[in-house]
């Protein structure tokens, strides 16, 4: 695995083939993350905002049903969510194969994800300022959009990170079906011909990823807190 010649032909590959499939990752996992967060952050809102006790309470039967869509959709393994959502993939591609058809099943695998965790980050919004807001007259939607979000802002930037993370890790399996990016390099080379040590780059690589993603999140969140300040 470490011989001159395979640490020579591992290099030539990386030089070739890993730029791409670096960008075609981090491209993935952006536009994945964005498309889920458009979905998702106003699902966790509604989630929170309709129940019984909430500004805005929704028919229970919704709240339920909500409730559940989300649970049966996280509970669905990301490999299998990819085979099933290739008819949706297809039909707004038009292919199931390739770095941009990828993007498809990491949304639909991933807005649950983010809904729950925007639900858990305006959970930690102190109550008594939500009732103040509600005594001065304030609306629903200006209660999320002034008060809950701005107040949430820290704890949901932290969540995102760790959501563009997951992403990311997701966007590895992908190779498996034909996704582009690091995940088909370290399938094609590692598990198809048997040359783990372009694998080891390729999973190295994504572990630089998921650390400079974290740090960024990490930093941008503790910054915007002002409880810190």
């Amino acid at each position: 695995m470490f011989s001159i010649e395979k640490i020579k032909e591992a290099l030539e590959i990386v030089i070739t083939q890993f730029p791409l499939a670096l960008w075609e990752t981090i491209y993935v996992t952006l536009i994945a993350t964005l498309f889920a967060t458009i979905i998702g952050l106003p699902l966790g809102v509604l989630l929170v905002i309709g129940k019984k006790d909430g500004i805005k309470p929704l028919p229970s039967w919704l709240n339920r049903f909500l409730d559940l869509f989300i649970n049966v959709l996280r509970s669905i393994p990301f490999l299998i969510v990819m085979i099933l959502v290739f008819p949706l993939t297809r039909l707004i591609v038009k292919t199931t194969v390739g770095t941009t058809a990828s993007i498809v099943p990491l949304v639909i695998a991933s807005f649950p994800f983010i809904a729950r965790l925007v639900e858990s980050s305006l959970k930690e919004v102190d109550p008594n300022i939500i009732e103040m807001a509600q005594s001065i007259g304030a609306t629903p939607l200006q209660i999320v959009t002034k008060v809950m979000l701005p107040e949430a802002f820290p704890s949901l930037l932290q969540n995102l990170t760790i959501a563009t993370t997951t992403i990311l890790g997701y966007s590895a399996m992908s190779g498996i079906i034909g996704g582009g990016g690091l995940g088909k390099i370290a399938i094609n080379y590692g598990y198809y011909r048997y040359k783990y040590l372009i694998m080891l780059f390729a999973v190295i690589v994504l572990v630089l990823l998921v650390q400079i993603f974290q740090s960024v999140g990490s930093f941008v969140a503790t910054k915007s807190d002002k409880r810190l300040k």
